[in-house]
């Protein structure tokens, strides 16, 4: 009998010490995304280092979009699943900084993620600072797909959120302020499901007000119906935190649940690296999924 129990203990130990499962990449699309077909662009690359702090992955030229499944242990997995929107200013993707690595850390805490490589740059018919609808479609389908597919992934179908940067913050309260409103025709039955989040993680948000007004861009529609929402942005960022306040306002005028952390400095594009507290927002994120039931 001890010799059985021990053999479990190795047994149990050798599965919580595995290395975690490798990265799956996942095609968004059954064919070509919606609308591409008329839109040439050269070949998807990265993109050399800016001349920056960090240094930064940047992949650029994105016309076929994809997902990166980064799976969780069953035996460590919460059941929720993020899909992770990288900023870039809808010009490029920050792969590593505010994907990958993001990636990384929600793992951590047993939250499945998906990187969602939307397509940048914008196209010549988009509107100046309004999201790329390419890049919504995108989105919307993200969403769709990671639900329709949540017993293959293990994951709760009711706790399916998204996570975005800057220019991805913008993405995701979009779809989660337009999920009722279709931007696409139905590609298989995977577009039959809901593209609502169920939980939303802001972080830097750009793009959510109108400089003139004040107020949020008319595509920002805002209900009871629109999802918890967690953001975090720095006083001196140079993207504007009245975005992230302004938004946090509106979902208090709805009732929706919101927590709005606004650190004195920081200033934009840290992802999960060292600039200061501000950088303490994953813990003050993780408390927050805590309190939703969202993580074990």
């Amino acid at each position: 009998m001890r010799m059985l129990l021990a053999i479990l203990v190795l047994a149990v130990g050798a599965q919580l010490r595995a290395e975690p499962p490798k990265p799956v990449l996942i095609d968004l699309w059954p064919g070509a995304a919606p609308g591409e077909s008329a839109t040439a662009l050269p070949p998807e690359k990265d993109l050399p280092p800016q001349k920056e702090a960090r240094v930064v992955r940047r992949v650029g030229n994105v016309s076929k979009p994809t997902l990166t499944h980064f799976a969780v242990p069953a035996a460590k997995a919460s059941g929720a699943a993020v899909v992770i929107a990288p900023g870039g200013g809808y010009n490029i993707l920050a792969w590593d900084l505010e994907g990958e690595e993001v990636a990384a850390w929600l793992n951590s805490v047993g939250v499945t993620a998906f990187v969602l490589k939307y397509r940048v740059p914008r196209r010549p018919e988009d509107a100046k600072d309004a999201a790329p609808k390419a890049a919504l479609i995108d989105a919307q389908r993200a969403i769709r797909l990671v639900r329709s597919r949540t017993k293959e992934f293990g994951i709760d179908p009711a706790k399916v959120g998204m996570l975005g940067f800057s220019a991805g913050g913008n993405l995701t309260a979009l779809t989660c302020t337009n999920y009722d409103t279709p931007q696409y025709p139905a590609a298989d039955a995977a577009d039959e499901v809901s593209s609502r989040p169920d939980f939303a993680v802001l972080i830097y948000p750009a793009y959510l007000v109108e400089p003139k007004t004040g107020q949020l861009f008319e595509g920002v529609k805002v209900t009871a119906k629109t999802p918890p929402t967690f953001l975090a942005h720095a006083f001196d960022d140079p993207v504007t935190p009245v975005n992230s306040l302004v938004y946090a306002l509106e979902l208090k005028r709805f009732k929706v649940p919101c927590e709005l952390h606004l650190y004195s400095a920081g200033g934009h594009g840290y992802g999960l690296r060292p600039a200061g507290p501000v950088t303490t927002w994953p813990k003050r994120c993780e408390e927050w999924l805590a309190t939703l039931k969202l993580t074990k």
